[in-house]
């Protein structure tokens, strides 16, 4: 698989694969990553990437939107938890995640009880 062209200016990114994509946005100094697709282990790297230069933009928070995931598969948890407690998390990490698909697999792994989950992007906004 080919990883298309990450499009970057100072507010908005893209990576984009046939199992997925990851699009970050700058909202009023929050990065929000929203992902789409399976979070498995080929869109995992994609996130990563976009987790790195969300931190580059020294964002007031940091929050990843699973609305749109269709599998969250472990790669994808341990990304969120580099983004929550890894060398480059440099804000506080909101998750955005709802439903059997996404909040399922967190709550069964115990992540739902480490990480920040908020049940819609409206309400992770919310400082």
């Amino acid at each position: 698989m080919h990883e298309r062209d990450v499009t970057w200016d100072s507010s908005r990114g893209e990576a984009a694969g046939s199992a997925g994509s990851v699009a970050l946005e700058n909202r009023d100094g929050t990065a929000v990553l929203r992902v789409d697709g399976a979070l498995d282990l080929a869109l995992a790297p994609k996130l990563r990437r976009l987790a790195e230069r969300a931190a580059q933009l020294q964002p007031t928070m940091l929050v990843i939107d699973l609305t749109g995931v269709t599998f969250l598969a472990s790669a994808g948890m341990a990304e969120l938890i580099r983004a929550h407690r890894g060398p480059t998390a440099s804000a506080p990490l909101r998750v955005v995640a709802s439903g059997r698909i996404t909040l399922r697999p967190l709550e069964l792994t115990r992540l739902a009880d480490e990480l920040a989950i908020y049940p819609s992007l409206s309400d992770a906004l919310v400082p």
